[in-house]
């Protein structure tokens, strides 16, 4: 959908005749009203507006649209839309300010305001809802999720190693052929990059590029599936084995492997603890196995034990068991935040360390998120009328939680602590910057300084 005129709601088309006479500006904010975390961290507004804000309109644009609202029953603007591509050259008379990418925010503060320019213009504000919205929500909340579960693997990490070393590698991102577009990948996926530095996710490695910057924002290994190995016959499982060794094993290198296909204990027990063992003791790199079924609580901790017993391990400075340099396991079936917590629970109970993991995430990553994981809403909080501003608020008896924010508003940071405040009492300076103006980018970050501000 390039057409940004159509990228919206229905029945916005409406709206332009339904605010009051007079009306020259409309402030709208983004916040997260609640939701599973009490913080966000967020991130990315630029490549919504890369993508969509600093590309004008076209009359082709205004004609296509007037042709499906009309078929599709609704007025449309376009007298307003003509005015935009004639007055501002197609670019959107708005201006956008928002907390810096990256950044962690508690619940409940405004994280994005927006506002137009032009008084003509003042139906544009919440004509933009639709698509600023959906821009802001998902790779919000997958980065706050891809955080939450960074927080977790950190504390185990602290607890049961010796060092932080590899954290960025910790969870692997395994979504792309569960989300439900490319496009979802690419946003979504390069939100996990905010945190972490390991994905399968090709569409995000490409969005780094072009939004922000990176030349290379995440890595990955070779690794196994089913079929490379079910394809060889049961007979021949360890010869399979031994030819992902063959072909990608060597000094330094890493090489996954799904161990599952018939029989994990066979697996590890017999052919990668016997057959292959010295293959894997000498070729100077990390085989990671890969269990990819059963329920991960109860088999992670097994695998890693039995993988002790074959190969040996270590006791660290805290007193926890570590496998040898050579021989890791990931593990990618049924990740969540919660399983993260309970496998690593489970391993700190058996003295095995959380250096012997790493996690893959897909659906619970990428997909199992809606608006409602963080409840984020945009609502209008100010109009000016005739050169007057006024309030805007709703206020439900039949659901407090909705009660949205008033006037026009400012974000502060006392002392560490964010508050959402009016914009008239603020005193100094305040988070939230204008990063678009009039279709042009006020601000561009590179992924690193997103990166560092999410650290």
């Amino acid at each position: 959908m390039t057409n940004i005129i159509l990228n919206t709601d229905s029945y916005k088309a409406s709206h332009y005749k339904q605010y009051p006479h007079g009306a020259e500006y409309i402030s709208s904010y983004i916040e997260s009203r609640g939701g599973i975390y009490s913080k966000t961290t967020f991130f990315g507004l630029q490549m919504f507006i890369k993508q969509y804000l600093t590309k004008p309109i076209t009359l082709s644009d205004i004609d296509e649209a007037e042709i499906i609202f009309t078929a599709h029953g609704l007025p449309f603007n376009r007298e307003g839309w003509v005015y935009i591509l004639e007055e501002h050259n197609g670019l959107l008379p708005l201006e956008i300010e928002a907390v810096p990418e990256g950044t962690e925010i508690p619940i409940g503060n405004v994280l994005v305001q927006v506002i137009n320019t032009d008084p003509k213009c003042a139906w544009l504000t919440s004509y933009i809802e639709t698509a600023l919205l959906r821009a802001i929500w998902y790779p919000t909340t997958v980065a706050t999720v891809s955080k939450a579960c960074k927080t977790i693997i950190q504390k185990y990490l602290t607890e049961t190693a010796d060092d932080l070393t590899g954290l960025a590698f910790k969870l692997h991102d395994f979504g792309a052929r569960g989300a439900s577009s490319e496009e979802t990948v690419a946003i979504g996926g390069l939100a996990h990059l905010v945190n972490f530095m390991g994905t399968d996710s090709m569409s995000a490695i490409v969005a780094a590029r072009r939004f922000y910057n990176a030349d290379m924002a995440g890595f990955s290994i070779p690794a196994a599936e089913h079929s490379t190995i079910t394809s060889w016959g049961r007979d021949n499982e360890s010869k399979a084995y031994g030819n992902m060794l063959e072909q990608f094993g060597g000094k330094d290198k890493l090489v996954a492997v799904v161990s599952d296909s018939y029989d994990i204990w066979n697996a590890i027990d017999n052919i990668w603890g016997d057959e292959l063992k010295l293959e894997v003791q000498s070729m100077g790199g990390t085989l990671v196995v890969r269990p990819d079924s059963g329920e991960p609580v109860e088999i992670v901790p097994q695998v890693i034990e039995r993988l002790m017993a074959r190969f040996g391990h270590q006791l660290n400075s805290k007193g926890y068991k570590v496998l040898p340099d050579c021989v890791r396991v990931i593990q990618g079936d049924g990740v969540c935040a919660a399983s993260i917590e309970a496998i690593l629970f489970e391993m700190k109970k058996r003295k095995l360390s959380a250096d012997n993991i790493a996690f893959g995430m897909g659906g619970e990553l990428l997909q199992k998120v809606n608006r409602d994981t963080q409840k984020f809403a945009m609502k209008a909080s100010a109009i000016c009328i005739k050169g007057q501003w006024h309030d805007v608020y709703k206020d439900p008896i039949t659901d407090q939680g909705k009660r949205s924010k008033k006037g026009r508003l400012a974000l502060i940071n006392e002392n560490g602590e964010y508050n959402t405040i009016a914009r008239s009492d603020l005193n100094g300076d305040q988070v939230l910057i204008p990063v678009y103006r009039n279709g042009v980018l006020l601000v561009e970050d590179s992924l690193e300084q997103v990166r560092l501000r999410a650290e």
